[in-house]
């Protein structure tokens, strides 16, 4: 396993549309993990969440938050992000719109969200403590 690498080592593993799997703290300390859509963008993850939603009460109440983005085949790449979030509500719905875009494809994004019709937040998540690996052959 290769691990002193950077994001750009990674040719465009964040461009593909894989679930990441974003960890919430419970007011009991213990841990939430959800799968979640994303995408990076602008030097960061953006998360399209429901503004009621577990994982966004959680995030108001304690920012702290990690995400993961990995491979299930090889090279089995993956980014783990250390960080705390930054709510934006989504009275823009474009964020919304490229992250359902890359899930469901153009001809059905926009719709989807549409449809999906209730409050929403932009979960923005900055790098802070950030680790990339892949078990690529290192020949």
């Amino acid at each position: 396993m290769r691990t002193n690498l950077t994001l750009d080592d990674l040719d465009g593993f964040l461009d593909e549309p894989l679930v990441a799997v974003l960890a919430t703290l419970r007011t009991d300390g213990s841990v939430l993990l959800s799968p979640v859509w994303h995408e990076w963008w602008e030097g960061g993850f953006n998360l399209w969440l429901p503004a009621d939603d577990v994982k966004t009460r959680h995030l108001r109440r304690d920012p702290r938050a990690t995400l993961v983005v990995a491979e299930s085949v090889d090279p089995l790449r993956g980014v783990e992000l250390r960080t705390e979030a930054r709510l934006i509500p989504a009275d823009d719905l474009a964020g919304a719109i490229r992250i359902a875009t890359r899930y469901v494809g153009p001809e059905k994004g926009a719709a989807y969200v549409e449809e999906a019709a209730y409050d929403s937040v932009i979960a923005r998540l900055e790098p802070g403590e950030l680790r990339v690996w892949d078990f690529a052959d290192e020949g």
